[in-house]
């Protein structure tokens, strides 16, 4: 068992996984044969969006007739929940496998608990989100948030997929509820693959990274010099409002996302 606020280190073959638990419980670091892949610095690696993605407008939502507010960290909206600022707690470690989870409480305002797992190979990651409730039913949502390097010492990275719409995005930066044929990038935006999600990454002559869910959404964001972000989620942006999804106490929330990778 990990100590509680130490980083957790998990290997497999030449594949390095860091896990920061008591920032997010993010990645922190993820380095194959010693290639870091995932950014440094002030915003790094990858963190969990949970139990909302992207944005949510206003900071309101509803669970029927009641109305909630939440803190806007993104004025005029509340971006990317609360489990990235939350010290989580270890649940279960070995060498390339662990476990976390932390217990919902304020802002948010329903209880329950979220798990986030890590399963590392020689060639892949997968990473898993469950949010249950311990009493009310309410709607939620999980997903990823990666920082990946847009270039590795190479070319810049090609960035590949086949989605089935586009989220039209409105002037406040939320889908209109509109879908659009998908538009050329620079991209800041949501797509529908209902066949699941499947993106890939290509740094040229060095490596290939697949990023796949069974979830038909996903975030794409290349406008920073630096990295490129594939978000697999289990609903839109504002979906707590336009797709909301209930956690029951029968039916938790699950999501899982793997990166699978090659060299070139």
């Amino acid at each position: 068992m990990s100590d509680v606020g130490k980083n957790v280190r998990l290997t497999a073959g030449d594949a390095e996984l860091t896990v920061d638990p008591v920032h997010g419980c993010r990645i922190g670091s993820l380095r194959i044969g010693g290639t870091e892949l995932l950014r440094q610095g002030e915003r790094y690696g990858c963190f969990p969006m949970v139990p909302w993605c992207g944005r949510t407008e206003n900071g309101l939502f509803r669970n029927g007739g009641e109305l909630h507010r939440l803190p806007l960290n993104s004025p005029p909206h509340a971006i990317h929940g609360t489990g990235r600022d939350t010290a989580w707690k270890p649940a279960r470690q070995d060498e390339a496998e662990a476990a976390f989870f932390y217990d919902l409480a304020e802002p948010w305002p329903y209880e329950g608990r979220v798990t986030q797992t890590f399963e590392l190979t020689e060639d892949s990651l997968t990473l898993s989100l469950g949010i249950e409730t311990y009493g009310d039913s309410f709607p939620a949502q999980g997903g990823w948030h990666p920082w990946f390097l847009r270039n590795l010492g190479g070319e810049d990275v090609r960035i590949g997929f086949e989605a089935d719409w586009q989220e039209e995005r409105g002037e406040n930066h939320l889908p209109t509820g509109r879908r659009i044929d998908p538009l050329p990038g620079p991209w800041d935006d949501c797509f529908g693959m209902p066949a699941g999600v499947d993106v890939t990454l290509t740094w040229p002559e060095q490596l290939e990274l697949r990023v796949r869910s069974r979830d038909e959404w996903v975030v794409i964001y290349d406008e920073q010099a630096e990295a490129v972000c594939v978000e697999p989620q289990s609903g839109p942006p504002n979906g707590l409002n336009t797709a909301p999804r209930l956690v029951t106490p029968i039916e938790p929330l699950e999501i899982a996302t793997t990166w699978s990778w090659v060299r070139l």
